[in-house]
Order: C-alpha cells, then sequence, then structure tokens
C-alpha cells in the first residue's frame, strides 16, 4: 500500500500554477495557517513535501473554482457528479466540459479545476446544496480565504490522487459562473 505523496505530481500541479500547502500524511485536513502556506515556488515545495505528507490546493492563492464530481454509493441512493454535470451539458446542448486539469479521486470521482478572475468570489458548497446538483461539490476563492481541494500525489486510505488530463488550467465557463453566482449575472 502506498502512502508517500507523489512529488513529480504535485511539482506539475503547481507548474499548472496551483498553489499548494501540506496536509498530513494519509490526511486531508490541513493544520492551522494553510492559507499562508500555498506555493507555487518550486523552492518551497521541497520543503513542503519533505516530511512525505499529502498535499493541498488553496483555491483563493491559485485563483481557480474546482468542481469535486463526487461518485459513491453512501447510506442512501448512489450519487454521480460526472452523470449531474453530464445532464447540465445535456440541457445546454453542449457536448463536453472544456479540457483542463483534472484529478481523478480514490474513488473514480474527479475534480475539475477552473480559472477565475481575483474579483471572483464564488464559495465552497457541498453536501448536495450546490445548484449544479447532486455529487458536485464546489471548491472557491470565497471572500477571505477560500476553499481547498486534496492535491493529485496525495494518497489518502492507500489510494491516490492521479492527473487524469495534464493540461492547462480553463477558464471557467460562463454558464457554471452564472449559475454559481447569480448575483453577478
Amino acid at each position: 500500500m502506498n502512502t508517500a505523496t507523489d512529488f513529480d505530481a504535485a511539482v506539475r500541479a503547481a507548474g499548472r500554477g496551483l498553489a499548494l500547502f501540506s496536509l498530513p500524511a494519509g490526511g486531508r485536513v490541513p493544520a492551522p495557517g494553510w492559507h499562508e502556506e500555498a506555493t507555487t515556488d518550486p523552492a518551497a515545495l521541497v520543503q513542503l513535501l519533505a516530511d512525505g505528507g499529502n498535499i493541498g490546493v488553496g483555491c483563493r492563492a491559485s485563483r481557480v473554482v474546482a468542481l469535486d464530481l463526487d461518485v459513491h454509493q453512501a447510506d442512501g441512493p448512489a450519487v454521480n457528479g460526472i452523470e449531474t454535470l453530464r445532464t447540465q451539458l445535456d440541457i445546454r446542448g453542449l457536448a463536453d466540459w472544456p479540457e483542463t486539469f483534472t484529478v481523478m479521486t480514490p474513488h473514480q470521482g474527479l475534480h475539475l479545476y477552473f480559472r477565475v478572475p481575483t474579483t471572483c468570489t464564488i464559495g465552497s458548497v457541498s453536501g448536495g446544496r450546490s445548484p449544479l446538483g447532486p455529487g458536485i461539490d464546489v471548491r472557491g476563492p470565497g471572500r477571505r480565504r477560500g476553499g481547498y481541494l486534496v492535491g493529485p500525489g496525495s494518497v489518502v486510505g492507500g489510494l491516490p490522487y492521479l492527473i487524469a488530463r495534464d493540461v492547462p488550467v480553463a477558464p471557467l465557463p460562463d454558464w457554471i459562473a452564472a449559475l454559481l453566482n447569480p448575483q453577478k449575472g
């Protein structure tokens, strides 16, 4: 069972402009102060990853909104955020979401990263309350500190977060921005 963070994946994520910070080895919850630690600096990354812990991606520091497409069967009905997003695309007559930096989660879900301007205040929403539908959590820059995700190369429960599409982070599509931030529309 692999428990070490994949340093190469972390460096590739930072190369795409994602600001990273340390998480405990095998963990998902950051220590206080993670907001100030988030960086894309390669020298700082070496130090952050020296202890072999996981990494997080800070949404405000990275200027991104990330869609966390969950795929799981919890205590209730099955949830499939990938299918929910495909339904949203079908409603709009779109063939697929933009090609963007994408990470596969340990349970076959996806983290889709989208670039936003520094003025973006889209917050984080989870637990089925996302305007995008069930199975889609949103991590955004918010108004003050912003949200975060477990980053690529991290290992939780012995299972890795893997880079699925190593391409530049695409701009947040207007239709998603309008759903997540309706007062701006």
